[in-house]
């Protein structure tokens, strides 16, 4: 071969020459046989220990992949079942009514501002961020609160206005329900009335969420299962007070907290005295309302802190009772514990009262993690929204040109934190002294609003005239104008005094990893049933099998879930829903 014979022209010459013995030769292996005139070629021992290899390594991996699939299926269903989870457990379901995920950013902001906080500071919330939750209900896109919270309760959709009942009024069992039957201790924790959309999904059936009368009366033992909460932090007092007592908002004369404590065994406590009470053991069941309504805006509340407890206290309260009360128990407990007025500041678009319920919904959210650390019991801390609340965007565009035409610095890349750090009020609370200023006869009305409710309540020193006429000349819609008064300066904007359809956080301690990602609200509710190992479905079918026997023996023949709503009464639920709650003096 001449040394310069191109790179493997041999074998290209080999390969051409002998093209036809080369292919009889494939043919032959591709048959298997060989030629009569050839012995079989001899393969080398490095070739077989490879060939040995291989085969090991693909049985091997059909192996590991056989067992996991064996090992999921295990996990996963026994005798055609979830396999229950073994050990003592507790779990805190956290629900923060109304907080989108720009709440967040705001709260965030807010708190750096305020605190003189690095950039990179961020909320406990923020620490254990691992999803997000869509959440439309079957009548809507957008849900409320009551289709919301019967998606978590009992992991199934239902219509907005619904109470744990499903669309073809039936009731569905709940994951309360479900681990009160199992020997799990229960309890609610809220800021609003604790007959409200979200608390009385877990612990009562009704087929339309105003029925907050019958709603109290189920959830202190009278239901088909009996008394399944062990104990209620909150609000509502004027539901379980009859109709001839002061502060009761009641349709009759029945007294609630009397049937709690003589036929069910409440302990029944109605101030902040009796709750500071309870440092010590607590005693349970037991029935705390504080207020005849909901609670004041965390931004007031501060105020009255010798009238109010606050939602940390409260909560850190029922986890100390509920630990205490499940001591010797193989069960642990469940609690849930609802954020609830951030919902209520979305809807009067008022910021300066969101963030501050949201960090007051933080601070809770930190304690239970502090408890879940050091216990001794295994637990797990699952936190979400039922929905957003006011389209709430951390950022908007004020100024107008004298033609009422935006100006040419639209857009302005803004939004200021140091506008809501300046109020001391919130607008609802403006509004309600604007209103009884009026009502009692006060005078000098313009120096009033100007001064102590916009100066000194707001925060706000460069009112213009005709705001503070607007004011006075609408004092019954007065907590919207003050708050737009707010959002405007602070660069922040509202797009309903509604709920929105966007996806909502979910949050979750160790143990939460089965809610990584995205996910239907009705798959937070299925969480929290599997992690206690429930049944939820025998519930419902016990339910279902007692209501007409409870129907006709509790409740003089008329249904226990109450009337069927007619579209008309769901559509004013929807409006009158949308509107600043302000029972509370």
């Amino acid at each position: 071969m001449s040394s310069n014979q191109p790179l493997f022209a041999s074998e290209r010459r080999d390969s051409s020459t002998h093209s036809e013995e080369r292919a009889a030769q494939e043919d032959t292996a591709l048959l298997g046989g060989q030629r009569p005139d050839e012995s079989p070629p001899r393969r080398s021992a490095k070739f077989w220990r490879e060939v040995g290899l291989f085969t090991w390594a693909v049985l091997a991996t059909a192996a590991v992949l056989v067992l996991a699939v064996v090992l999921h299926n295990q996990a996963a269903h026994h005798g055609g079942k979830k396999a229950k989870p073994s050990g003592k457990r507790n779990l805190i379901f956290m629900v923060s009514d109304g907080m989108g995920p720009a709440s967040l950013s705001l709260s965030r902001s807010f708190r750096q501002y305020q605190s003189v906080l690095p950039r990179d500071d961020i909320l406990v919330l923020d620490q254990h961020f691992i999803g997000s939750s869509r959440t439309r209900s079957t009548s809507s896109l957008v849900t409320d609160s009551a289709a919301g919270a019967t998606a978590f309760s009992c992991g199934l959709k239902s219509y907005n206005g619904a109470i744990s009942v499903l669309p073809d009024y039936t009731p569905c069992g709940t994951v309360l329900e479900a681990a009160k039957k199992a020997g799990y201790k229960t309890g609610l924790v809220v800021t609003t009335s604790v007959t409200d959309a979200t608390p009385a999904s877990f612990a009562a059936h009704a087929n339309y969420r105003q029925e907050e009368d019958l709603i109290a009366q189920q959830e202190v033992g009278e239901h088909p299962l009996g008394r399944v909460v062990d104990l209620i932090l909150g609000g509502g007092r004027c539901h379980f007070l009859p109709n001839t007592t002061s502060g009761s908002c009641r349709g009759d004369d029945r007294d609630i907290t009397k049937l709690a404590q003589e036929k069910y065994g409440w302990n029944y406590i109605d101030s902040k005295q009796d709750f500071d009470s309870l440092e010590g053991a607590v005693k349970l069941p037991l029935l705390g309302l504080f207020a005849d309504y909901n609670f004041p805006f965390e931004l007031d509340r501060r105020n009255m802190d010798d009238k109010y407890p606050s939602l940390d206290e409260m909560a850190q309260t029922a986890l100390r009772a509920l630990e205490a009360a499940t001591q010797d128990s193989d069960k642990g407990f469940f609690l849930m514990i609802e954020g609830s007025r951030i919902d209520h500041a979305g809807h009067g678009n008022d910021p300066a009262a969101q963030v501050n319920e949201v960090l007051a919904y933080d601070k809770a959210f930190a304690s239970v993690v502090k408890f879940l650390e050091r216990s001794n019991t295994q637990g797990v801390l699952v936190a979400t929204s039922d929905h957003e609340t006011g389209g709430l965007s951390v950022a908007r565009h004020w100024e107008l040109v004298p033609s009422g035409e935006l100006s040419p610095s639209y857009p302005g890349y803004h939004w200021y934190p140091e506008v809501l750090a300046n109020a001391s009020s919130s607008a609802e609370h403006s509004a309600r002294r604007l209103r009884s200023h009026i009502s009692n006869g006060g005078d000098k009305l313009k120096d009033f609003v100007s001064e102590e409710l916009v100066q000194e309540g707001l925060g706000i020193m460069d009112a213009t005239d005709a705001e503070i006429k607007n004011a006075l000349d609408n004092p019954e819609v007065s907590h919207y104008i003050f708050a737009d008064m707010i959002s405007r300066r602070a660069r922040i904007g509202w797009s309903t005094h509604g709920h929105s359809a966007v996806d909502v956080n979910i949050y979750g301690s160790s143990g939460s990893d089965p809610l990584r990602g995205n996910h239907e609200n009705t798959e937070v509710g299925n969480f929290l049933a599997d992690y206690l190992g429930l049944d939820i479905d025998a519930i419902t079918d016990e339910l279902v099998k007692k209501s007409s026997d409870f129907s006709i023996n509790s409740m003089g023949g008329a249904p226990w879930t109450g009337q069927i709503p007619t579209e008309e009464m769901l559509q004013s639920m929807e409006m009158t829903h949308g509107m600043v709650h302000e029972m509370e003096p």
